[in-house]
């Protein structure tokens, strides 16, 4: 995608993006403090009971999971802005429909691509 006018309209959304993730983190998080120390705090309650404690552990991690994943995707989008690849499908090489960038600005794949990955592996990054 060579449009500089649609790159940095994309440019803009990812960092609104990444600023928007980080902010959310670092509030989920009561600051600077890390998930592991905050999901401590919530699993020292006595009154929880081993399987509330567990749950509550395993979707911490989760979210954990889908927020770094989520934050790495933009960070990849960015370096293919940097790169001159962005809108580039990263598999096959064929130009990333404008709609899709539109709709997920992070998208490193074509649809098909995507589709493809999704069902090949149990975790696909977009």
């Amino acid at each position: 995608m060579t449009d500089t006018s649609l790159n940095a309209g994309h440019r803009q959304r990812l960092l609104s993006q990444r600023a928007a993730l980080l902010a959310q983190i670092e509030a989920q998080r009561g600051g600077v403090r890390g998930r592991a120390e905050v999901a401590q705090e919530h699993f020292d309650r006595p009154e929880d009971s081993p399987a509330q404690v567990a749950s509550a552990r395993d979707l911490e991690f989760a979210i954990n999971e889908h927020e770094t994943a989520e934050l790495d995707q933009i960070d990849q989008a960015l370096k293919r802005l940097d790169q001159g690849v962005y809108g580039i499908c990263i598999d096959c090489g064929m130009e990333i429909a404008t709609e899709r960038l539109h709709a997920l600005p992070q998208a490193g794949r074509c649809v098909g691509c995507q589709e493809k990955a999704e069902h090949s592996t149990p975790s696909s990054h977009v």
